[in-house]
């Protein structure tokens, strides 16, 4: 008899490989996990001096050992056998190897950060929790391990590579805001309202800013250890991007306006409504003054990063901020005509929503000059920026939110409207009735009639100046062994084209950075059309375009 070869069906063969790694990463995952809180356990029980190690009864000693003793070596096994498979290029670059080493990467670091940080601030205030520092040690351990591997010279992922770096850096930054707000918050709560009404309990009034400050100095050890070391600050990927501008710029700015909101609300109450205690009314200002203060140190840092880069990210953060700015001004136009309603309504309790006028009065101070700064209503706006996709994609997200917004307002004005026409024995006003929604209504309404009318005059600009790209090919797949932002960018700008970027390894005889520029990529694609384009970018100057069959 004559043996007969099958045919490998290479597409089977693919999805089988793709299935096995997400299987053998999930069990790797799931193994570490548990390998790890076994043995913080054992460890926790170590550390709690004068007392045996059964402490707690036979259940969790016995969980922490099968933890240990059996999750732990099955974990050793599955790695040694995933590590020896990584010296195989295939492996190197899959999505699961990158995807499994992000995630535990970054869980690593949030679970031995927070462990080890809360350990310290228990021990400020006198306290001793060795369950916090085994769970902290261990961590930091696994954390450690992973950003070898994430480093090693040759087992390194190649796709999502970048992203624990950016981790990192959002992680640290968010922890470093929030503490230092917090230290610097407590620090100035004491020096306007005295320590002597800080202390409570018997605390001291450095004990608060003690603790917020070991948080803040954590954060800021992560996010500059992956900033510069790792040098997360040059990143150019998508990841990257919208990292720099949501969290560096929106949240940042977020967090000073809504001090300076507060810190303004403070003053004009001071000035206008005393009703109520000075020490009640001072009591928001300390933290307003730190978030202000802190979050503009955070902005003013990152939107200079942010201006400097790509013309897409420049817009996006001016976007970001004018959204931000028009959320605050919007809301206070809103509640200044709730508040002058009800004033109207009842002259005789004016002064039960002055603070209401006074909170209104303060959000339409901060949002407005945002706004107008980031905006910019009354420039000529060029046609550059008119074609633009942040542009559009921002007027349609505004008029799409504030007239979903507008509808169901106006439905509650209805409702609250036939309500009080149905219902004789009611004693309310229809005025007190409606007067939160109405303002509301009349808020979303005019964002939605003055950029709904920007986006309609867009258009027509658009339209007669032949604006926006032809989509002469769906997606373009670009291959690639270079940095691939700016080829990616110049394809989207040539086709208008979704891209997707593959990673190419290094072929033999390939010059470092001989890869071809954007203009050779841009004219190559020059008249192709249809639903899918393959790019071959290099070697060297090499450009190869492949249109693909539907």
């Amino acid at each position: 008899m004559t043996a007969t070869t099958l045919p490998t069906d290479p597409v089977t063969g693919s999805a089988q490989r793709t299935v096995r790694r997400l299987i053998v990463y999930t069990l790797l995952f799931v193994l570490v996990t548990i390998g790890a809180s076994g043995l913080s356990g054992l460890l926790a029980r170590l550390l709690e001096s004068g007392t045996p190690l059964a402490v707690g009864g036979n259940a969790g000693l016995a969980l922490s050992l099968a933890f240990t003793l059996i999750g732990g070596p099955l974990a050793a096994v599955l790695w040694w056998v995933v590590w020896r498979r990584l010296t195989d290029d295939s492996e190197r670059s899959s999505l699961a190897w990158g995807l499994y080493l992000a995630l535990m990467y970054t869980v690593s670091l949030i679970v031995a950060t927070s462990a080890l940080v809360g350990t310290l601030s228990l021990l400020v205030s006198g306290r001793w929790d060795p369950g916090d520092l085994s769970v902290g040690a261990v961590w930091a351990l696994v954390w450690v391990w992973h950003r070898w591997m994430w480093r090693h010279p040759v087992r390194h992922p190649i796709r999502l590579a970048t992203v624990p770096a950016v981790a990192g850096t959002v992680y640290g930054l968010i922890i470093g805001i929030g503490g230092g707000v917090t230290a610097l918050g407590s620090l100035l709560d004491t020096a306007i309202r005295r320590a002597s009404e800080q202390a409570i309990a018997g605390t001291t009034w450095w004990q608060a800013p003690l603790e917020s400050l070991i948080w803040a100095v954590a954060g800021g050890a992560i996010w500059s250890w992956h900033w510069f070391r790792d040098d997360a600050r040059r990143l150019e990927t998508g990841l990257a991007r919208v990292a720099l501008v949501v969290i560096g710029v929106l949240a940042a700015g977020f967090v000073m306006l809504a001090g300076l909101g507060t810190a303004l609300f403070v003053l004009l109450r001071l000035a206008f409504d005393p009703s109520d205690p000075m020490g009640e009314i001072l009591r928001p200002l300390g933290t307003a003054l730190a978030a202000a203060s802190v979050g503009a140190l955070v902005w003013v840092y990152h939107h200079r990063i942010a201006s400097g880069r790509s013309d897409g990210t420049r817009r996006a953060g001016a976007l970001v901020m004018s959204g931000l700015g028009l959320v605050a001004a919007a809301s206070g136009i809103g509640v200044v005509i709730n508040a002058t309603l009800a004033t109207l309504a009842s002259p005789l309790a004016a002064s039960d929503t002055r603070s209401l006028l006074l909170g209104g009065i303060s959000a339409l101070a901060v949002g407005g000059p945002v706004w107008w700064i980031s905006w910019k209503p009354a420039r000529q706006v060029g046609s550059t920026e008119i074609g633009s996709t942040g542009r559009r994609v921002y007027l349609i997200a505004v008029f799409g939110v504030s007239a979903v917004v507008a509808l169901i307002t106006l439905l509650v004005v209805g409702y609250l409207l036939f309500e009080f026409a149905l219902d004789p024995t009611t004693t309310a006003s229809l005025v007190d009735r409606v007067r939160a929604p109405l303002g509301l209504l009349v808020a979303t309404g005019l964002v939605f009639g003055y950029h709904f009318a920007l986006w309609r005059r867009d258009r027509s600009v658009i339209a007669a100046e032949g604006l926006a790209p032809a989509r002469r090919i769906g997606r373009v797949i670009l291959v690639t062994a270079g940095d691939a932002v700016a080829l990616e960018q110049a394809v989207t700008d040539a086709t208008g084209a979704s891209v997707t970027v593959w990673r190419s390894l290094d072929e033999p005889g390939a010059e470092p950075g001989a890869d071809p520029d954007a203009a050779a990529i841009a004219g190559a694609l020059e008249g192709v059309a249809g639903k899918r384009v393959l790019v071959l970018a290099g070697p060297g100057n090499r450009v190869e375009v492949v249109r693909l069959a539907d």
